[in-house]
């Protein structure tokens, strides 16, 4: 008597694909977009198809994020030199031929108009875990010091563009890696050390290097007008200074419980700047209060424990470094969003993860979550 098989169904032929995925992951990234669409339907109210526009990044950062959970992180190390060659041959191309707008040249025609240094916040991270993976058990002083050329010299291509929002994030994305991989506290004391000095002296001595005729040297003019004017909003309250003073009034009118959804003043009189982008954590303070923002910050905290959970139970030095890096990636991006929104920090152009609008930030942040669950899945794989 012949045996019967049955056909499996799509949903046992599917199932593997989603076995193995970190739960705890998802659930902060659920929480945290949700937030972020409830905030852009009331701040992006007049600003067209804005909301249905960010629902439809939201799903391509999820299929990314799926798609690059599938890839074993053995595989992901494979693609770690690649993908930085090429970043690095496109921030070269765009410093050549690239496409100028308003002052600064950071993009670049390949047949679709291209941000370069976008690869880099991935291709950075995977390319120093790539190092210190090689080099696992017999480093030296020398490996730290190619890792920093290795940082430094697309850092250096992202800030002549110039574009110093980008280029801090991927110098902390690549002094995480650095810093995991067992960089000396006598080399990070040091340099801790002369930052906070550099801070209290210009504190000190605010309105001399603040002259309109003095000129700093390192930085370009509209760099040193950011942060005279973080110092001291007040001193261009209807120029340089509006959007700050905007987005602290926003934040403080919210209060405790906040004016309500829909019902913030600051945002829908149109007071706050980029309030779909880089400004809309005022908003959302805006509208929620404080609690709001405590629960917000909340969902940030569950989402960064967990990856670093995940870096620590990463069976390789690749796998370990890239999770870690890429978690206190999305810190550095709340926290220098949050920061510059409530003015203690000045404004560069980095976004809210999750909530402000931006196609090419919300893919980073699925490949950035995708790598995270595909590192996670490996792990729970490899223990079943």
């Amino acid at each position: 008597m012949s045996a019967v098989f049955e056909q499996p169904t799509l949903w046992q032929r599917v199932r593997p694909m989603f076995s193995g995925f970190d739960a705890t992951l998802a659930v902060a990234a659920a929480l945290l977009a949700a937030a972020g669409l409830i905030t852009m339907y009331s701040a992006g109210f007049d600003h067209g198809t804005r909301f249905v526009d960010h629902a439809r990044n939201m799903m391509l950062a999820l299929v990314i994020m799926f798609v690059v959970a599938q890839i074993p992180p053995q595989k992901l190390m494979g693609l770690a030199v690649p993908l930085y060659a090429i970043g690095l041959a496109l921030l070269v191309a765009t410093a050549l031929f690239g496409i100028t707008k308003k002052g600064a040249t950071r993009w670049l025609n390949v047949g679709v108009v291209v941000q370069p240094s976008e690869i880099l916040k991935i291709a950075m991270p995977m390319m120093l875990a790539w190092w210190f993976q090689k080099r696992e058990g017999r480093l030296h002083a020398p490996d730290f010091a190619i890792a920093g050329l290795l940082l430094l010299v697309p850092v250096g291509l992202v800030v002549k563009q110039p574009d110093l929002g980008t280029a801090i994030l991927i110098l902390s994305a690549g002094l995480y890696v650095i810093f995991f991989a067992g960089l000396s506290w006598k080399l990070i004391i040091p340099v801790l050390v002369l930052g906070a000095a550099g801070i209290v002296a210009l504190v000190v001595s605010q309105e001399r290097l603040c002259d309109p005729d003095v000129v700093w040297v390192a930085l370009r003019e509209y760099q040193k007008h950011r942060v005279c004017t973080l110092l001291d909003p007040t001193s261009d309250p209807l120029g340089k200074g509006f959007h700050i003073i905007q987005g602290m009034i926003a934040i403080g009118s919210g209060g405790l419980t906040g004016k309500g959804f829909m019902n913030g003043t600051q945002t829908h009189l149109e007071f706050i700047p980029e309030r779909t982008t880089d400004f809309i954590f005022a908003a959302f303070g805006e509208e929620f209060g404080l609690f709001g923002v405590i629960g917000l910050l909340l969902g940030f905290t569950l989402l960064i424990l967990r990856g670093l959970m995940i870096a620590g139970e990463a069976p390789t030095v690749f796998a370990r470094l890239l999770a870690g890096a890429i978690t206190l990636s999305f810190f550095t991006y709340a926290f220098v969003n949050m920061g510059m929104v409530s003015g203690v920090l000045p404004v560069v152009g980095i976004p809210l993860p999750f909530i402000s609008y931006g196609g090419t930030a919300m893919v980073t942040l699925g490949l950035g979550l995708g790598l995270l669950m595909s590192i996670a899945r490996s792990r729970t794989l490899m223990q079943s």
